[in-house]
């Protein structure tokens, strides 16, 4: 099987070491009915732009993801672009290929690793602003440009350089159990968060019954009240206002059911 052969050096040199000479390869493929000659000639061609994309890869290192996995994805798009490049069409396999490795790793980024699902626009804004600030900051001592001068240099508004900014740190989640910055006793973000009060849940409950309760007539109102106010038992009751124990027994469960019928109504 021919291998991709390494550009001769009676070639135009390429804009890049690892750009080898694959047009006749390229041209053999064109020519080849789908099957396993076309596949290997392929492959051999992939193996030998390989370094071009490994090269791209480290150009996205330090942003959250392994080497590894970068090189990967960077494989992923080389060999689409072997698979889709058209030698017909006059342009150098190189112009086509990375512009295609570049847009699988980014799209990696943009698809895989967000934390939380973040609009597209935010996320190009984070890019935008993310570049703005490596071209203004020449060397360790600059100062950190301002949201003005990141708008000035991108013709973005300042408000989406806000958002932009906002983004460059919410590229990953960060965890509950984290420590906080400075706390030497273990205390973590969790440790700050709320939790639900049951007693508000009653408070409303309550001010939603008040009303319900001056409605009711007195008999009802001074029945409930004994029973659940000054815990007396139905059959007291029942001898304070001479009436049988079943009967306050039916005139609680019927208040009960009106009263929680009139709260639902009002909470609808």
């Amino acid at each position: 099987m021919t291998s991709a052969r390494a550009h001769p050096r009676s070639h135009p040199k390429h804009a890049h070491d690892d750009a080898p000479d694959t047009s006749a390869e390229f041209r053999r493929i064109a020519g080849l009915p789908d099957g396993r000659e076309k596949e290997n000639l392929r492959q051999d061609v992939v193996r030998a732009w390989m370094p071009m994309a490994e090269r791209i890869a480290t150009q996205f290192r330090n942003r959250g993801e392994s080497p590894e996995d970068l090189r990967q994805v960077a494989m992923v798009g080389l060999v689409k672009a072997v698979k889709r490049y058209e030698p017909d069409r006059g342009s150098a396999f190189e112009s086509y290929a990375v512009p295609t490795v570049v847009g699988e790793v980014k799209r990696h980024f943009r698809d895989h690793m967000w934390g939380l699902h973040v609009p597209r626009r935010v996320q190009e804004l984070r890019n935008r602003v993310r570049t703005a600030v490596q071209d203004l900051t020449r060397s360790p001592d600059d100062r950190s440009p301002s949201v003005k001068d990141i708008a000035h240099h991108t013709g973005m508004t300042e408000e989406d350089v806000l958002v932009g900014m906002e983004a460059i740190d919410s590229f990953r989640t960060l965890s509950l159990d984290a420590a906080l910055r400075g706390a030497d006793d273990g205390y973590a973000l969790v440790d700050t968060l709320g939790s639900d009060e049951s007693s508000y849940e009653r408070v409303v409950q309550r001010e939603s019954l008040k009303p319900c309760l001056r409605r009711l007539p007195e008999r009802e109102r001074e029945i409930l009240y004994l029973r659940f106010f000054c815990d007396e038992t139905q059959s007291r009751i029942a001898d304070r206002f001479g009436i049988s124990q079943m009967h306050v027994s039916r005139l609680i469960s019927r208040t009960c059911a009106r009263l929680g019928e009139e709260v639902g109504a009002h909470a609808a």
